[in-house]
C-alpha cells in the first residue's frame, strides 16, 4: 500500500513529504496506523549521514505508537483495535545465542533497524514519519492502558535506551547514579533512576535546566562547566550513565566513580572517545556501552513506566515543523522531546 511520509532525499537535505509502499501484511504482521512518532537524535545523526552512507531516501523515527489495523492469520498477540509501539529493530534472526536469550537488539546477524536497514526480503526498512508501517508481530511492543499516547512514543529509545543499563547495572535504593545531560535521553533516566529508588543526580553543562532536572526526580543537580564539580564529586557515583551524543572528558568523568564503579555510554557521538587507561585501573571501575533493549525488556519498561506512571516530556508538533525541529534539537531548544502527529500527513 502508498502511505505518506516525510523522506530525506539525501545526506544533510531537509526533509521533504512523498509516498512509500508498504509491504503487504504476511502470516506473522502486523498493520499500524501510526498516531505518533518521536524524534530522536539517532534520526538527525542518519539523515546528516553522520554515520556513513545511508539508503537515501530515508524516512526516520523509531519511536512509534499507533493502533492495530489488521493482522496476519498467524499473529496471536495483537489484535485489531489494539494501542502498539515499535522501537528500533524490527527483525533480528532469532536463532542466534543472543537472540535466544532475549538481546535481540544484539543479534549475531545484525538486528533490522526500523529505518535504513536492510529487513529479511531484501527491502530497505522506512520509519515512523509516516502513516502507517507494516512490522513483524514479535518486534510489535504493547503500550499498556494510562500511558498516554504521545508521552509514550519516545519511550520506545529514550526510554529503553537509558532503562536498559539503569537495570542491567543494578540501579535502585543505595545506588549512586548520575545521569549525564539533561535531553531527550537524560530527561527519562532521571525519571527512570528515581523511580528504581536510586539517589539521582544530574550533570550538565551548565544550571539552566536545574529546575526541571529537580522535578523530574533528580535529589542533586551539578554543573560541569564548573571545574570545582569533579573535585567535590570525586569518587561519589556506583553508575554513571552518559545520555550526550558529543564528545566528553572520559578521564574526568571516569574520576567521579567509586571503586568498582561504571560509566555507561549511551549517547553515541559521531567522532571517537579516547581515554587513559589509569583513570580505570586506579579504582577497578569500568567504562562500557548499552544499545536499546530487547523485546521482552522493552515490554517490562513500558509497563514499568505505566504503573509508575512516567511519559516523556514532549512538545507535540506537525509534520511540515519536522525541519524547525531538527535544528531546535540541535541547539537544544526543546524540553525534551518532539513528537510528530502524524495525523497531519494524512
Amino acid at each position: 500500500m502508498r502511505v505518506n511520509a516525510y523522506a530525506a532525499p539525501s545526506a544533510g537535505q531537509p526533509l521533504a513529504p512523498t509516498t512509500i509502499e508498504r509491504r503487504d501484511v504476511g502470516a506473522n504482521d502486523v498493520l499500524i496506523e501510526i498516531q505518533y512518532a518521536g524524534i530522536c537524535h539517532s534520526d538527525i545523526h542518519t539523515v546528516n549521514g553522520d554515520w556513513g552512507p545511508q539508503p537515501f531516501p530515508v524516512v526516520p523515527g523509531h519511536e512509534i505508537v499507533g493502533v492495530v489495523t489488521e493482522v496476519g492469520p498467524d499473529v496471536t498477540r495483537h489484535q485489531v483495535g489494539d494501542r502498539v509501539g515499535v522501537g528500533c529493530m524490527v527483525n533480528s534472526c532469532g536463532e542466534c545465542t543472543n537472540c535466544r536469550n532475549g538481546d535481540e537488539q544484539y543479534c549475531l546477524d545484525g538486528m533490522v533497524p526500523t529505518y535504513a536497514g536492510t529487513d529479511r526480503d531484501g527491502t530497505t526498512t522506512q520509519g515512523g514519519y509516516s502513516t502507517h508501517v507494516v512490522v513483524d508481530a514479535d518486534y510489535v511492543l504493547t503500550v499498556p492502558e494510562g500511558l498516554d499516547a504521545a508521552a509514550a512514543a519516545p519511550l520506545l529509545c529514550a526510554g529503553i535506551t537509558t532503562y536498559a543499563p539503569l537495570r542491567t547495572w543494578g540501579a535502585g535504593p543505595g545506588k549512586r547514579v548520575a545521569i549525564v545531560g539533561l535531553g531527550g535521553l537524560g530527561h527519562m533516566a532521571v525519571k527512570i533512576a528515581h523511580a528504581l529508588g536510586a539517589e539521582v543526580t544530574v550533570l550538565s553543562q551548565s544550571l539552566k535546566k536545574q529546575e526541571d532536572g529537580l522535578r523530574l526526580g533528580a535529589d542533586d543537580y551539578h554543573a560541569t562547566s564548573d571545574p570545582a564539580t569533579f573535585e567535590h564529586l570525586a569518587g561519589r557515583f556506583d553508575l554513571i550513565v552518559n545520555t550526550v551524543s558529543a564528545k566528553i572528558d572520559l578521564d574526568a568523568y571516569l574520576g567521579l566513580l567509586a571503586v568498582d564503579g561504571t560509566l555507561v555510554n549511551v549517547g553515541a557521538p559521531a567522532e571517537p572517545l579516547s581515554l587513559n587507561v589509569f583513570s580505570l585501573i586506579g579504582a577497578r571501575r569500568s567504562f562500557a556501552g548499552s544499545m536499546i533493549g530487547g523485546i521482552a525488556l522493552t515490554q517490562e519498561m513500558l509497563d514499568f513506566c505505566a504503573e509508575h506512571h512516567l511519559g516523556a516530556e514532549v512538545e507535540v508538533i506537525r509534520a511540515d515543523q519536522v525541519n524547525e525541529a531538527y535544528e531546535r534539537v540541535l541547539a537544544s531548544d526543546v524540553r525534551y522531546r518532539f513528537v510528530i502527529d502524524t495525523a497531519t500527513l494524512a
